[in-house]
């Protein structure tokens, strides 16, 4: 089950479960598509793999199927990658 991470790993921007601007690759690396917009091939700076929308979890299995609150930056973002 996807963990649905509660932000971005570039700029810590908040992104909810029912965000359209939140982007994975498949180790589950999270994104906003404002930074993936940025990142050399729009590809995940940690694998290489490809970003793509996470999918929204709907909200009425939220409650027992929860997003993460850990969240995962990169220290100083991703400015170096830009």
């Amino acid at each position: 089950m996807l963990h649905l991470r509660p932000s971005c790993e570039c700029c810590d921007r908040d992104l909810p479960p029912d965000s359209p601007d939140a982007v994975i690759c498949s180790f589950e690396c999270t994104f906003c598509t404002d930074c993936r917009d940025r990142l050399p091939g729009q590809r995940c700076p940690n694998c290489g793999g490809e970003l793509l929308r996470r999918p929204i979890r709907p909200a009425h299995k939220l409650a027992a199927n929860p997003p993460t609150t850990q969240r995962t930056v990169k220290p100083g973002g991703c400015a170096a990658l830009f």
